[in-house]
């Protein structure tokens, strides 16, 4: 996964945000981090306490390293729906990559806005929380 927003703020270039870390609110802390641990094969990035676990790219050191992080966070708040955020994910083989994440325990969420030529599954992790599968394989000509 890459960075996919940098903003420069300030007169030049003073400095530039860039996404570190995603969190999503969960109530099962340890299956959430299974789910996504299997989906993006992210590791721990330290001992996950009671209610808060970071989940790093493999080979990520530091707080200037690229890619961004997910935080799993259990707020003993109710998830909002429909939800204000999701992820992209993106997939060179779409079909494999839904197959094995509803193996991993995602769901397909019922959703009549798809357009015919919809390139986007929408999920749910094990938690309920939403993120797309896009389609970034080639194109073939219709």
């Amino acid at each position: 996964m890459r960075t996919l927003f940098t903003v420069r703020i300030g007169e030049e270039n003073d400095r530039m945000l860039t996404i570190g870390t995603v969190v999503m609110t969960v109530e099962d802390l340890d299956r959430a981090g299974d789910f996504w641990r299997a989906a993006l094969g992210f590791v721990n990035r330290s001992e996950p306490t009671d209610d808060w676990v970071i989940l790093d790219p493999p080979g990520k050191a530091g707080w200037d390293a690229p890619d961004a992080s997910i935080a799993l966070s259990v707020t003993g708040y109710p998830q909002h729906y429909p939800p204000r955020i999701h992820l992209d994910l993106y997939a060179d083989d779409q079909a494999a990559e839904v197959s094995r994440l509803l193996g991993l325990g995602a769901r397909q969420v019922d959703w009549d806005g798809y357009p015919d030529d919809a390139d986007w599954i929408v999920l749910a992790d094990t938690e309920g929380n939403r993120f797309c599968v896009i389609d970034t394989g080639p194109r073939t000509a219709a």
